[in-house]
């Protein structure tokens, strides 16, 4: 079978099956995996998923399996604890100078690993109410410690170009509001929304926007895909990454190595590689923080600095993110030197190949 030429987003099991992308004998169980996570596939991204092929990593991402109804222990619906930090609806203020501001519950396309997959989709509450909106303004302008604002949902990009403008200018005008990030998935999920009115929404003058786009497979790179990012760079617009390390995505060296090449070279800096956070029904797509460690390891070896995302953990329950890629670094005794280096820890450094080497080096 050819990859799919749609007009229209794939959201229902029996759609799925009817282009080949899951077997007919599993409807009953993905009937139920529909009615708990939405499900959504654009034509962008099914044109990239190739159904003869059972380990397409594009399908891994979107197409939802039964596998989805197993709970692993230590799941939960609120996997980073963002309910915890939460003072007003819409408000996520985890860390002293940022907020969260979740604006919308809908997504171009509902990943099957996401760790808001229970708040996200049809049925959820589609966005802010005004009064929860100008609630959310408030507590920004009320804390003026918050130096960065971060859009995301859902997908912020889902807003019509008048509402993100609107919301882009009252948070511009926030004096202490210095920075707007924007999370999304628009550029390679829906390339055609990155228009000039998109564009201009996004400008503002008394803050500087930063675009975070994720992707995890650089097949999701399309010449399409590039156009949009293309636009938002030329537009003046700084971007970042944002991936998750997935099982039978990006679980290879070579696959991660491809991807952090693209994003460089779409003008985006690597920004976070998370760890895959126990959202229910995931387990299928989680890697051990071994194995993460081992491909952060492998990466500096073989490519650039520009292409080194940082490999991060969400600590379940809302402690926040963590680094934790391989240590390089290790304490290995103290000895007497002279003059200010009169006593001195000295290290075992390991370094891009392996080799270890102590600091400072023995005389």
């Amino acid at each position: 079978m050819s990859r799919m030429n749609l007009a229209t987003t794939l959201r229902d099991p029996t759609e799925l099956a009817a282009q080949g992308l899951v077997p007919a004998a599993d409807l009953a169980d993905l009937e139920k995996v529909a009615a708990r996570y939405a499900i959504a596939i654009t034509p962008d991204l099914a044109a990239l998923i190739d159904p003869n092929d059972a380990a397409d990593p594009i399908a891994r991402q979107f197409v939802p399996s039964k596998e989805e109804l197993l709970l692993d222990q230590g799941e939960r619906a609120d996997p980073i604890g963002d309910h915890a930090f939460s003072p007003v609806a819409g408000i996520v203020h985890r860390y002293p100078d940022r907020v969260l501001l979740k604006l919308v519950h809908v997504c171009a396309v509902y990943c099957r690993f996401c760790f808001r997959r229970e708040m996200v989709g049809p049925g959820k509450d589609s966005a802010l109410s005004e009064a929860a909106y100008s609630s959310a303004l408030d507590y920004i302008r009320t804390h003026k410690q918050i130096w960065e604002v971060i859009l995301t949902g859902g997908d912020p990009l889902m807003l019509s170009p008048r509402r993100l403008k609107q919301v882009m200018h009252d948070l511009a005008a926030i004096d202490h509001v210095r920075i707007i990030r924007i999370h999304t998935r628009v550029p390679v999920a829906d390339p055609s929304r990155i228009s000039d009115d998109m564009l201009q929404a996004l400008r503002v003058e008394s803050a500087t926007v930063w675009v975070a786009l994720h992707a995890n497979h650089a097949r999701e790179l399309t010449e399409h895909a590039r156009q949009a990012v293309a636009r938002l760079v030329d537009a003046g617009i700084p971007m970042v990454s944002q991936s998750v390390l997935l099982r039978g995505v990006n679980d290879s060296i070579v696959v991660l190595e491809e991807l952090m090449r693209a994003f460089v070279e779409c003008r985006i800096k690597p920004y976070y590689l998370h760890h895959g956070d126990l959202a229910p029904g995931t387990a299928h797509l989680r890697t051990t923080l071994a194995r993460g460690q081992a491909l952060m390891g492998a990466l500096r070896g073989r490519v650039s600095g520009l292409c080194q995302p940082q490999y991060v953990l969400d600590i379940p329950g809302g402690a926040g993110k963590s680094p934790v890629g391989p240590n390089y670094l290790q304490a290995e005794n103290s000895f007497v030197g002279e003059g200010d280096a009169a006593s001195e820890t000295r290290y075992r450094v390991t370094d891009y190949c392996g080799e270890v080497h102590l600091y400072p080096p023995q005389r």
